[in-house]
């Protein structure tokens, strides 16, 4: 099930726009220059605008540093990325939300950064809580919130630094199968509602399957683009629905050789 390129034309038709997101022959390592771990090692990958595409891997090949790389926060030793626009929302498991600050409080915050004035910041904070099912939700503080409205604050935050990248390193590993269950629905009408170009990184083939419309494996380290599959199932979608099941299983014997491919070699 790897990609197919569709070679027809259309008479004249509209170049593609360029990518979200571009890497190019990225590579880092961690350690003493010239002799430190390779944890990427020339990745390639452009993701279309308005494209949801879901990282995999064994623990350690490198899927965070790759987010973290895109959002800026590490530069590459070689290579290149190119994100035109506004530098990337980047929302972690952690929802990493201030807690001396009410709900709305933390995403006015992410408003002001973003340089909202001051008379719109409560009115678009209870906007975007209210777009993530958070309607009423501005008083409150963090400890009165569940997990799941935890996650959702986070994503109304990243929502509004104004972002057209979100990147997501797997924000919903910690909390329970129902609300994930629950959460994928938000985020997929949320991406599809807003238009975004989201990476999202999952240790869970299942999620990736059911959220992303590509789904891109990375070798273990050193990290590389190992395969990638087109996920070609109507949204929303099931983790329990056949197509997402099958496409799960021949994903995971993938993930699974490169794992033994590993320990074989080390």
């Amino acid at each position: 099930m790897t990609p197919q390129k569709d070679t027809r034309r259309a008479g004249a038709a509209a170049p593609a726009p360029p990518p979200a997101v571009r890497l190019a022959r990225v590579s880092k390592a961690f350690g003493r220059p010239g002799a430190g771990a390779p944890v990427l090692d020339g990745i390639d990958l452009d993701v279309a605008p308005g494209e949801f595409v879901t990282l995999v891997g064994a623990s350690g090949c490198g899927k965070s540093t790759l987010l973290n790389l895109v959002a800026g926060l590490d530069m590459p030793d070689s290579g290149t990325i190119e994100v035109p626009g506004p530098r990337p929302a980047l929302m972690f498991q952690d929802h990493a939300l201030f807690p001396w600050l009410t709900a709305g409080g933390n995403v006015e915050l992410a408003l002001r950064l973003a340089g909202v004035p001051r008379e719109r910041r409560r009115a678009e904070a209870e906007r975007l809580l209210g777009l993530v099912r958070l309607g009423g939700a501005h008083g409150k503080r963090v400890h009165e919130l569940s997990g799941g409205m935890r996650q959702r604050v986070a994503l109304a935050r990243a929502l509004a630094q104004g972002a057209g990248v979100l990147l997501m390193d797997e924000p919903f590993a910690a909390l329970d199968a129902i609300t994930r269950d629950v959460l994928h629905d938000e985020l997929t009408r949320i991406w599809a509602e807003r238009g975004l170009t989201v990476l999202f990184v999952t240790h869970n083939v299942s999620e990736a399957v059911r959220l992303g419309g590509r789904v891109v494996l990375l070798s273990s380290r050193p990290g590389r683009i190992a395969r990638e599959w087109s996920v070609d199932l109507p949204q929303p979608r099931r983790a329990e629905s056949a197509g997402v099941t099958a496409l799960s299983c021949e994903i995971t014997e993938h993930l699974r050789g490169e794992i033994r491919r590993h320990v074989v070699q080390h």
